[in-house]
């Protein structure tokens, strides 16, 4: 008679081979179970302990919890997805020694906790509260495992619980900050993005940028001086379908003016960026309400070109990339302006050197952890869509004071 962890092995194994028929028999015999009185338990048990010693084994190969929560849905789906957060739930219950504060602000925002009593029934329950039957249970917790056992290591951005080395602790960005400068850019921010006004929403997001630089500045500074300098860290930020190669640009655009490194792994649907704590912040920030802007921009657009019979695909490209380039120009233009004013009040000689040392330090770790990165041709499809985008880009004003845009090259 098989055991529970012989049957699940088995249908893992199936389900990441390409024989369909054999990966429905092996489904078929885990619903039967073992064949004991408390068989259905045993396997809905063993289906929780693998889980979560697959998750455990995911953290040394650069894995994140909040990047298993991205990719389970984006790959198998809604429910797929919050099946894995119980997971994610379970591990931490299982995790002994130090845990850093980051890693519980990461399962808080996914709201990843135990609400069962008892692990053997915990599928059953959650079957129920998700409105299905078991076997559509069991077959959604399998294919989470296959995808998870066949995920590839990725960039260790920050050493997981029991990893040791050194370390950069951020918090959470989509919470509060500590900082009384950044909580009040994330206001200023939510009002540009529901402002039905674009006066308004240029007025609020200029302010926030003049906030952001200035912020970042001075905390360079303060940490060039420190005993032990903060090290560059890292975060992965969403870039997923539709127009996925369009939000990674834009993650590129804001990450470069804010003296990050950008790196997208289109097969994974995110990008890593590199760079110090104050300025990833910023990227974050930015990324997030630009591109909540840069979406509603064009889908006013689009419904003017559905009212005249055009296709909106090739538009909504364009749009997005050419709001991404042009953003990206002006916050260049912002962060140079800063730089200026910073550098006239410090003294050139004691900020540019910062500067420099910091930007040194981004790209070697980016050369460190993607030895083999490439660069990809950027293709315009929709002359509409990229003039439309570049004129949305131009009145989501970003810094107070900040120079007027160049026009881009062939663009009149």
């Amino acid at each position: 008679m098989p055991d529970a962890d012989a049957l699940i092995a088995a249908a893992v194994a199936a389900v990441r081979g390409t024989d369909v028929r054999d990966a429905e028999r092996k489904l078929d015999r885990l619903v039967v179970g073992t064949g004991a009185a408390d068989g259905a338990a045993a396997v809905d048990a063993a289906l929780l302990g693998r889980l979560v010693a697959t998750l455990a084994r995911l953290w040394p190969r650069g894995w994140q919890p909040v990047d298993v929560a991205r990719i389970v849905p984006r790959r198998l789906g809604p429910r797929p997805g919050r099946l894995v957060v119980d997971a994610l739930a379970a591990q931490r219950r299982a995790q002994a020694g130090d845990v850093p504060p980051w890693w519980d602000e990461q399962l808080d925002g996914l709201d990843a906790r135990v609400w069962w009593d008892d692990d053997a029934g915990w599928l059953a329950r959650w079957a129920a509260r998700e409105g299905e039957d078991r076997i559509t249970a069991l077959r959604e917790a399998v294919e989470v495992l296959a995808l998870l056992d066949g995920l590839p290591a990725v960039a260790v951005l920050r050493p997981p619980p029991g990893g040791g080395g050194p370390t950069v602790a951020r918090r959470n960005a989509a919470g509060p900050s500590g900082s009384r400068i950044l909580d009040r850019v994330r206001a200023l921010l939510a009002k540009a993005e529901s402002t039905t006004f674009p006066a308004e929403a240029e007025a609020l997001t200029g302010k926030a940028q003049e906030l952001i630089a200035r912020h970042s500045l001075d905390r360079a500074l303060v940490e060039a001086a420190a005993e032990r300098p903060d090290l560059p860290g890292g975060v992965r930020l969403g870039a997923d379908a539709p127009y996925a190669g369009a939000k990674a640009l834009l993650v590129q655009e804001v990450a470069a003016a804010n003296r990050c490194e950008s790196i997208w792994s289109d097969d994974l649907g995110f990008a890593t960026v590199l760079g110090f704590e104050g300025d990833l912040e910023a990227v974050e920030l930015l990324y997030t309400s630009l591109l909540v802007q840069a979406t509603a921009a064009m889908l006013r657009g689009r419904v003017e070109r559905k009212a005249k019979g055009r296709r909106t695909k090739g538009y909504d490209e364009s749009f997005l990339n050419a709001f991404a380039l042009r953003i990206g120009e002006r916050l260049r233009a912002a962060t140079e302006a800063a730089n200026r004013q910073a550098a006239d009040a410090a003294g050139p000689e004691r900020l540019l050197p910062v500067l420099a040392a910091r930007s040194d330090a981004v790209r070697q770790r980016m050369e460190t952890l993607f030895p083999g990165v490439t660069r990809a041709r950027l293709t315009v499809r929709d002359a509409e869509g990229w003039h439309s985008g570049t004129s949305a880009a131009d009145r989501a004003s970003l810094a107070v004071g900040a120079p007027p845009p160049r026009p881009l090259p062939g663009r009149r």
